[in-house]
């Protein structure tokens, strides 16, 4: 059996592949559109950044993992076989319905398909489990029911955040530089880019850091109780280094800050939602390493405690996903 499991592994990692190439194309257009639209760069230079950004945010994404393993679902109720069937489901489905999403040209959220998707999989492996033992657990049990709740409370308040943000930023950008665009712009336009890169900088790396795979704890903790210094410090840095571009090299400072912005969304893209493509097929890949330590222990009768433990992500993967 052990052979067939494997089989199942690797059919998995395919349908990361396919996932990662639908997935990438549905969402593109979030972190590519502002910097396309105010034709900040060319095409194929905003394309690099991105993709650069990508490239880092894939190895900050370790820490999302942990929502395929055990964000939806308690692991340590099923059996490895039920495991593998309920990845596999939902790795078929996800494919079939962002390939079928973007046939159409309507988008849609990977966050919600892949959270939905574990949470649909789970209940139905949930309800043929308490149909064939009538002494089983109830539904709820099953079902990490408080971690599930938050996620998708988390998705809906995003969306309520992300306005009220983008209309604050905007009246106060407006307000600033709307009247006297060139003269505002000479006396303000560092200092305006300064609290943009802080600020980005300050979601790049500080919040970004704790899902990070190849930074040390000790690390961390040195980033969160340094924090002050290290905004002040790019506040100071990003402006200096914004009002040198300006007056010396004449470059536009919003144009710098929409590249650096969108190098911010796609590394943030990566952190976030790689796990909503690769997080799947690694749970399975980490159920299959502790089936085959198990000691000849059957696929119908281990149970997948090991998931319900931290498990750490190579960084070498998360690159791979990211390339």
């Amino acid at each position: 059996m052990a052979t067939f499991y494997l089989i199942l592994v690797i059919v998995l990692f395919v349908l990361a592949i396919s996932d990662l190439i639908v997935g990438v194309s549905n969402d593109a257009v979030n972190f590519l559109n502002s910097a396309v639209g105010a034709r900040a760069a060319s095409l194929k230079i905003i394309i690099l950044v991105a993709a650069l950004g990508v490239l880092v945010g894939a190895t900050f994404s370790s820490g999302m993992m942990e929502v395929a393993r055990k964000g939806i679902f308690h692991p340590e109720h099923f059996y490895f076989s039920e495991i593998m069937i309920l990845f596999l489901a939902v790795m078929v489905t996800d494919v079939i319905l962002l390939d079928t999403f973007n046939t159409f040209g309507m988008p849609t959220s990977t966050t919600v398909s892949i959270v939905f998707e574990l949470l649909g999989a789970a209940v139905a492996i949930s309800m043929v489990k308490i149909i064939n033992d009538p002494n089983s657990l109830q539904i709820f049990e099953y079902i990490n029911t408080a971690k599930a709740l938050a996620i998708i409370s988390g998705i809906l308040v995003s969306v309520v955040i992300a306005f009220t943000a983008g209309v604050l930023a905007q009246y106060l950008s407006r307000l600033i530089f709307s009247f006297d665009y060139e003269a505002r712009m000479k006396r303000y336009g560092a200092i305006w880019g300064g609290i943009g890169i802080m600020a980005i900088i300050y979601f790049m790396l500080i919040k970004g850091a704790k899902g990070a795979a190849f930074l040390s704890d000790d690390f961390v903790a040195s980033l969160t109780a340094n924090i002050s210094r290290l905004l002040l410090i790019c506040f100071v840095g990003g402006t200096l280094l914004l009002y040198i571009l300006n007056r010396v090299f004449k470059v536009d400072i919003l144009k710098v800050l929409v590249l650096v912005g969108t190098f911010s969304l796609a590394m943030a893209f990566a952190g976030n939602d790689l796990v909503n493509f690769i997080g799947v097929p690694l749970a399975g890949y980490n159920s299959y390493e502790i089936y085959v330590n198990s000691g000849g222990a059957g696929d119908d009768t281990l149970l997948m405690n090991g998931l319900a433990g931290q498990v750490a992500t190579p960084t070498l993967l998360l690159l791979l996903a990211g390339v």
